[in-house]
């Protein structure tokens, strides 16, 4: 008989609360794509004990550890044959265009060319068991539609418009390479491919350094994960050595770089949580709006530009140098007002995107998550700056610092 409805008490709370909070892994080994990128790999001298496709509530698809793997042990080896490189393409049937097509075409164009025609003939495909697997869209900028680009912050939103509008995606093209087949190809080998130097060749224009790498390319990116990654000239296999070790049935990870989100966004179509490198960028604008009364601002900002020091011009103060009381107080005073700023111009793209994912557009639903991620990061950002600098929230027109005396400033 069902008993009397009661609340939960705290303890019952704290536990469904934990249990929530608790990562959650679902097994994709059993399905049929990724039976065949197995047998895919497999015949092509590939085994792998160590690690499965999973589906992860936090991260999505990556790959889940069998067993406890051991700082320093190796983490995965994918042989030579099954990493799809250049020299995969010009030994294919594209060879003989690719060769003598003129001018020369890069890498990066030639394992586009290739993605495409491969996705092109489906199961008649060599790599089919591969290119099944891959995303059918990606969350980089050149997918987002001109309402999600216009509230990305001013910075990434001037470099995801270079990306959109990059000669390789806006190359003329016929009915098989068309443009949202050369931009998937693109997403497909800009996310995905690993770092592995080849020879150059008589072919092809430009550093060849890119390869993909079937399974291997399901690792996620968490930034404080240490791996050592390499192509192995005596095994000939592409190698990955755990650093710090994962533990039985959890996420294995590797880390793509001490790479910032804006820059993950930009490059690989994600922000990571909790990235220690994570900043904010201060907008030339921004400054100029700041410091107007400053009489020798147009010097300054010549100067930093010049030096490559516009990112930097608060770190002497910050990171404690010494400096004369008056300028470390309008140092201070100019430090509080950008972020102040910053942090408004932040809650303002995110009540523009909350506005977005109200009027319920599933096509860009994804591409809204991972774009509010970054304002959200560097709201915690400006916060922990402002609590630093002991700053309360004003109205800017009140925190406008006067610009000390010119004999004063360095």
């Amino acid at each position: 008989m069902r008993g009397r409805s009661h609340r939960a008490g705290r303890a019952a709370r704290k536990r469904r609360q934990k249990q929530e909070s608790v990562v959650q892994s679902v097994s994709l080994c059993h399905q049929l794509q990724y039976v065949r990128l197995m047998k895919f790999l497999h015949q092509r001298g590939f085994t792998s004990t160590l690690l499965q496709p999973a589906l992860f509530t936090d991260t999505g698809r990556g790959l889940q550890a069998l067993k406890t793997i051991k700082p320093g042990q190796l983490l995965i080896s994918l042989p030579e044959s099954c990493l799809l490189t250049t020299s995969t393409v010009l030994d294919s049937y594209l060879g003989q265009y690719i060769k003598s097509w003129k001018p020369r075409l890069s890498p990066l164009l030639a394992l586009c060319a290739f993605l495409v025609c491969e996705r092109h003939r489906g199961e008649a495909s060599d790599w089919f068991p591969y290119v099944d697997v891959l995303p059918a869209a990606y969350t980089c900028p050149c997918y987002f539609t001109d309402d999600v680009m216009a509230v990305l912050p001013a910075s990434v939103r001037r470099r995801a418009l270079e990306q959109r509008e990059s000669p390789i995606l806006n190359q003329p093209v016929e009915d098989v390479f068309t443009y949202e087949a050369l931009k998937w190809a693109w997403c497909s080998v800009n996310t995905r491919s690993v770092f592995m130097s080849h020879p150059s060749n008589d072919f092809l224009s430009g550093q060849d350094v890119y390869a993909l790498a079937p399974f291997l390319d399901l690792l996620n990116h968490r930034p404080d994960v240490q791996v050592k990654a390499s192509f192995n000239d005596v095994t000939r296999c592409y190698e990955i050595r755990s650093v710090s070790g994962t533990l039985r049935y959890q996420q294995a990870f590797i880390n793509y770089g001490s790479y910032d989100n804006q820059r993950l966004m930009l490059e690989y179509g994600f922000v990571a949580p909790c990235n220690p490198h994570s900043v904010v960028y201060i907008s030339t604008d921004l400054l100029i709006d700041v410091l107007r009364g400053d009489r020798s601002l147009d010097q300054k900002i010549k100067f930093l530009r010049e030096n490559d020091f516009l990112h930097h011009h608060w770190r002497a103060v910050l990171l404690g140098q010494s400096v004369c009381e008056e300028r470390e107080e309008w140092s201070i005073r100019t430090a509080k007002t950008i972020c102040q700023r910053l942090l408004q111009a932040t809650h303002t793209a995110l009540d523009k995107i909350s506005l977005l994912l109200r009027q319920g557009d599933q096509s860009v639903g994804e591409q809204l998550d991972v774009v509010k991620s970054l304002p959200q990061e560097e709201r915690c950002i400006l916060g922990s700056c402002l609590e630093a600098l002991g700053g309360t929230l004003k109205q800017p027109e009140d925190l406008l610092p006067r610009q000390p005396d010119v004999d004063t400033v360095s």
